[in-house]
């Protein structure tokens, strides 16, 4: 198997601005490896801080989505994007927050198959259209969320997600970012 993680340089912890490498270590020192995004997107200093900023007040605030919906939002619509990476590491964090193995795979397969709460399917069919074809959205999308029980806030939060994520997952694909061997053992 290849060491290689990536098509474009990846710099050495050494190389990192003080910063970057701090933050780094920390998630080296929290996990016991470090996820190959931090090193691959290490080597352009200020997309990195751009890119980690958006995702944490993403994916680490309070909200009326949980942490395990918003990881699901991840896994489906990274799925759906052909999003190797994304859906392997995710899938790895989503195992770990829903403390369901099962559900994380399936919606890692297929969202559309997997054993959702009504609540959890209409989120995730809204993020699918969201990353897929954004320009599609229209109110009825929208207040179909609002009937399931979300809030207009949570509503902001899932397209967020599946928008950044669909960043994420191109920037994944263009540089051919390889999954760590650990992601696929974790929350199992």
């Amino acid at each position: 198997m290849s060491d290689v993680i990536s098509r474009f340089p990846v710099p050495t912890l050494e190389e990192m601005p003080d910063d970057i490498r701090s933050r780094v270590e920390a998630v080296q020192e929290k996990s016991g490896f470090i996820p190959n995004v931090f090193l691959v997107l290490a080597a352009r200093p200020d997309e990195f801080r751009a890119f980690f900023a958006h995702h944490d007040a993403l994916m680490e605030k309070d909200s009326g989505l949980s942490k395990a919906e918003r990881e699901m939002i991840v896994v489906a619509t990274s799925a759906m994007n052909s999003c190797h990476y994304c859906v392997i590491a995710h899938g790895a964090i989503l195992r770990i927050r829903a403390k369901n193995p099962l559900l994380a795979d399936q919606i890692a397969i297929n969202y559309l198959k997997a054993d959702l709460e009504p609540r959890q399917r209409v989120m995730l069919d809204f993020a699918i259209r969201v990353s897929k074809d954004s320009a599609t959205v229209e109110q009825v999308h929208i207040d179909q969320l609002l009937e399931t029980g979300f809030s207009l806030d949570d509503v902001w939060d899932i397209g967020a997600v599946a928008a950044f994520f669909a960043l994420s997952n191109r920037m994944a694909n263009l540089t051919a970012m390889r999954p760590n061997d650990e992601f696929y053992s974790l929350g199992r």
